[in-house]
């Protein structure tokens, strides 16, 4: 990522031990991975396929956040957890007695993924739980022999996915286990009282369940590894060889830990708003929670889901998005209804994920995103302007030919060449509900000016991300709103009377925008906002400890071309004050 330093926070209103976890869970996920060049003989589906589904299952799928009585709100697979039920390893063994998931049909969940236009599967084989999802030769904790069950899911899973043609492969919770003496997070005593090191649940379970899932289920995609957290170099060489030794063509995740993987993987729920350099992936969910929760009906639409899929893949990404299966182990049909509806505008435009590069703008733009096929350009309008006019920033040369694609005949679109601008000129009326697609054709590879420039017909949305700043920090920052669901912004923070934030954009249509500032803090606050021509908006506001946008005003731009932007703060509490955007739209 293009800022290492990660500033770990909650919203007030969560109690200071969950502040305390969320430092450690995200320093856990260590999802660094240590290679940046391409290897033709692994992760083929990872790279080319750039979509993938994502399946977490187990005993908390059963209990879908509720322990005697009682709703825990957050992400299931952590209710063992002090900060959710807190249940003892003892009492949630006997758990498994309740799981029957007589409804887990590994041929429907394929066909899912397949009409979703997945390229491969990655399902729980062992969470931190230390509950095994399938008949494991060393933990009789597993869901043949602990449950009334008595089926291997993964065998039926991994020959389904064989039958049906995509990829195949395994999350293993490597580090921590809360059930198996000496795993991390795990009992110190084993039952007749002997003391267990890591060492002893490295090689008693972990190693050899590795690789059991490794030699046991035919040619697998993936080892997602987890949380790492401390668990030294030596143990994470030894299961990156393992992997590599039993399946040749498999990917190791970032997550195993000391920049060992194949491939890096982002925060939990990061869609980065850069784009990032080498080989990752980020991975998501279909409402806020990973396993099954009771309650959890906030579910992502399909136009979100596909926006963040493409997204992901114009950022230079692999999106891994997951379902959690239901206590019976079908998949719930709201996050089957959103998935098939983005499959099939995946169906129509395949050009634009499989195989895709990142956009060559290197950031999302007003209207959407771009992913990059050779020398052809594919323009993702998320939101379609009604006045008849793309603006395209940077693109002024080189432009062949440009197509509205999804229409009968790819109808041509004529175009103009501006000065830092390509205006193309569009229906008013989106050709697509879900996501339009334009495509440019350009001679060679595709060449952008770098540059923020402010769509004349379109809100601009300008993160700090794209600032210079003097006299404050700059950094990420992470937090969860619920126990285990993630929030991540890029934030402008310790402010003085002498700090500065700078930008320099590009103004196409002179007149009067308005700008907005989104921004954290207590108390109120004056910001100024000044530009390059000798403009400025001053204002006060309030502020909330969580992030909101405040209209600051109008500010003049007499002509088109590039300005400089520079925000201050005139008085406020400059030690919590956060910064994260500022919008722009023209007044009409």
């Amino acid at each position: 990522m293009s800022f290492k330093t990660i500033v770990f926070g909650v919203a007030v209103s969560i109690l200071c031990t969950h502040h305390a976890l969320a430092q450690r869970m995200e320093e856990m996920w260590d999802g660094a991975g240590g290679k940046s060049a391409v290897s033709q003989n692994r992760g083929k589906l990872f790279r080319e396929g750039k979509y993938a589904l994502f399946i977490h299952w187990g005993i908390y799928s059963q209990l879908a956040n509720k322990w005697q009585g009682k709703t825990y709100y957050g992400i299931g697979e952590w209710l063992m957890n002090k900060s959710m039920a807190n249940i003892p390893p003892t009492e949630y063994k006997l758990a498994a007695s309740s799981f029957h998931p007589d409804q887990f049909d590994a041929k429907a969940i394929v066909q899912l993924a397949k009409d979703a236009g997945m390229r491969y599967i990655v399902i729980t084989s062992k969470h931190h739980d230390g509950f095994s999802m399938f008949h494991s030769k060393v933990n009789p904790f597993n869901i043949v022999d602990a449950t009334d069950f008595k089926r291997d899911p993964m065998t039926e899973l991994a020959k389904a996915c064989k039958e049906g043609g995509i990829g195949f492969g395994f999350y293993y919770s490597q580090n921590q286990d809360w059930t198996y003496p000496g795993g991390n997070g795990g009992p110190k005593l084993d039952a007749q009282g002997k003391a267990k090191s890591f060492d002893d649940y490295f090689w008693e379970k972990c190693y050899p369940e590795v690789q059991q899932i490794t030699t046991g289920y035919g040619p697998i995609e993936l080892v997602w590894f987890d949380t790492p957290g401390g668990m030294d170099k030596k143990y994470a060489q030894k299961l990156v060889e393992l992997v590599h030794k039993n399946q040749p063509g498999a990917y190791v995740s970032g997550r195993v830990g000391h920049g060992l993987g194949d491939y890096s993987t982002l925060g939990d729920m990061e869609v980065p708003r850069e784009n990032v350099d080498g080989i990752w992936e980020t991975v998501d969910v279909t409402n806020d929670s990973w396993g099954y929760a009771w309650y959890d009906n906030n579910w992502k639409s399909s136009q979100e889901l596909l926006q963040r899929t493409l997204s992901t893949v114009a950022r230079g990404g692999t999106y891994m998005l997951n379902v959690g299966p239901k206590p019976d182990g079908s998949i719930p049909d709201q996050a089957g209804l959103a998935l098939r509806n983005a499959g099939a505008w995946i169906k129509r435009y395949p050009e634009t994920v499989y195989g895709a590069q990142a956009s060559p703008w290197k950031h999302a733009l007003p209207w959407g995103d771009a992913t990059v096929q050779g020398d052809r350009i594919s323009l993702l309008v998320y939101h379609w302007p009604t006045d008849g006019a793309l603006y395209v920033p940077g693109l002024s040369k080189g432009v062949q030919s440009i197509r509205l694609m999804g229409t009968d005949n790819q109808e041509k679109l004529n175009y103009t060449l501006e000065k830092d601008w390509l205006k193309i000129n569009i229906p008013r009326i989106a050709p697509d509900k879900m996501v339009s697609v334009i495509e440019i054709k350009v001679d060679g590879t595709p060449q952008v000016e770098k540059m923020l420039g402010v769509d004349p017909a379109l809100e601009t949305v300008i993160p700090v991300n794209f600032g210079e700043v003097v006299n404050c920090t700059k950094e990420g920052k992470s937090w969860m709103e619920k126990f285990g669901e993630w929030k991540h912004v890029v934030q402008a923070s310790k402010w003085t009377e002498k700090s500065r934030l700078s930008y320099e954009i590009v103004i196409e249509k002179p007149g009067y925008y308005q700008i907005d500032m989104n921004y954290a803090g207590q108390g109120r606050m004056v910001w100024r906002i000044e530009n390059s021509a000798g403009e400025l908006v001053q204002n006060q506001q309030e502020s909330a400890h969580v992030y909101n946008w405040y209209p600051w005003g109008w500010m003049k731009f007499s002509k088109t071309g590039r300005y400089k932007i520079s925000v201050s703060l005139i008085e406020g509490n400059g030690d919590k004050a956060s910064l994260t955007a500022l919008r722009f739209k023209y007044v009409e």
